[in-house]
């Protein structure tokens, strides 16, 4: 089976894993930390490039998660554990795909059902989600290219409206801000648990950790100078701004002479998220494939019936949303850290081998 190649998995980690980040993360930022929005994200970026860290070691030893699992603790634990990460990935989608919803529903349409404008979505994400996951390579070949030319669009069109003073004080909300900021947007920091499945399926090269920290480090520095570019255009109104980069090019003074070109990068982004936001799924799917086998058969029919769930859950959810997505980013927002961080830590002892010392 052919491999994520090096070159595809920076391209995931600098280009395709910042534009999830850039719908609703801002306006919750914002909305917890104020001006000092960027100290929170930094920390998080932080954090989850000493786990991406990890998990680009763990990739090295060119084994499955599944049988680094089995060659350290047996069958029956492996399949365990397996199944509490695919249970946490099935967790994990629900608020991306409701934050796809809501931003899909806001920015392309005006009086089309909700519903009706997002369900392809899932017939999309079931074929995804039944191909196996190193397939994903193939596509952020050419999301890589997408998307940066999407954020630079949107850039280029924002950073001359904004008012970068309104970040001054530094540290005018204290360690409340900060703790809030930090705390509420876990539920997007999961980026190096994305990468755990996927372990087995990289090709490894030379200095493949410290360049994949670097190129997802770099994603980090993009999404913080988005943040202050928000939150310079935004200010005192930024906690209101749910879809962040749908909304900070439309006050490019060109736009009343060229029209709404802003669209064109918009689309672009837009196209990025809607694989990344089926990544979890995608996830749950292969760890549920690495611990009971038969591809064949089960990825297909999970990928049917989970995608069926969730159109069904958001159906059910309609306009609770709010609800819901403060019940993930404020309420349960600790299990985030928890796999994303806590178990990138916890597999580096695992074992490449059976006779080999942990």
């Amino acid at each position: 089976m052919k491999k994520i190649s090096a070159r595809q998995l920076y391209f995931f980690l600098a280009c395709v894993a910042p534009v999830g980040k850039l719908v609703a993360m801002p306006s919750q930022l914002a909305a917890a930390a104020g001006n000092d929005l960027l100290f929170p994200a930094f920390c998080q970026y932080v954090l989850q490039s000493l786990a991406v860290c990890a998990v680009l070691w763990l990739a090295t030893k060119e084994r499955t998660l599944g049988e680094l699992l089995e060659n350290t603790f047996g069958k029956v634990v492996s399949k365990i554990l397996l199944t509490l990460l695919s249970g946490f990935f099935l967790f994990a989608a629900l608020f991306p795909l409701l934050e796809q919803k809501l931003f899909v529903q806001s920015a392309f349409y005006d009086t089309l059902p909700s519903l009706a404008g997002f369900a392809p979505f899932f017939l999309f994400s079931a074929y995804l989600c039944a191909k196996p996951l190193s397939s994903f390579g193939r596509a952020w070949d050419i999301l890589g290219p997408i998307a940066i030319a999407g954020f630079f669009g949107v850039i280029l069109l924002s950073a001359g409206e904004a008012d970068y003073a309104a970040l001054l004080p530094l540290g005018a909300h204290g360690a409340k801000g900060f703790w809030a900021g930090l705390s509420q947007i876990c539920a997007w920091f999961f980026d190096a648990a994305l990468l755990l499945p996927l372990i087995g399926n990289i090709q490894p090269e030379r200095g493949m950790i410290w360049k994949g920290t670097l190129f997802y480090a770099l994603g980090g520095c993009a999404v913080l100078f988005f943040l202050a570019v928000f939150f310079g255009i935004f200010q005192e109104t930024a906690a209101g701004q749910l879809f962040a980069f749908s909304k900070t090019s439309k006050y490019f003074s060109g736009i009343t002479v060229l029209g709404r070109i802003d669209y064109l990068f918009i689309y672009a982004l837009a196209l990025v998220m809607a694989f990344y936001v089926a990544m979890p799924l995608q996830a749950c799917v292969e760890l549920a494939v690495q611990a009971y086998g038969n591809r064949r058969v089960l990825a297909p029919v999970l990928s049917v019936v989970l995608n069926g769930l969730f159109l069904l859950l958001l159906l059910l959810i309609d306009y609770r949303a709010g609800e819901v997505g403060d019940t993930v980013t404020k309420t349960l927002f600790f299990l985030f850290p928890a796999f994303a961080l806590a178990v990138p830590a916890l597999c580096l002892p695992l074992r490449r081998d059976r006779r080999e010392r942990a």
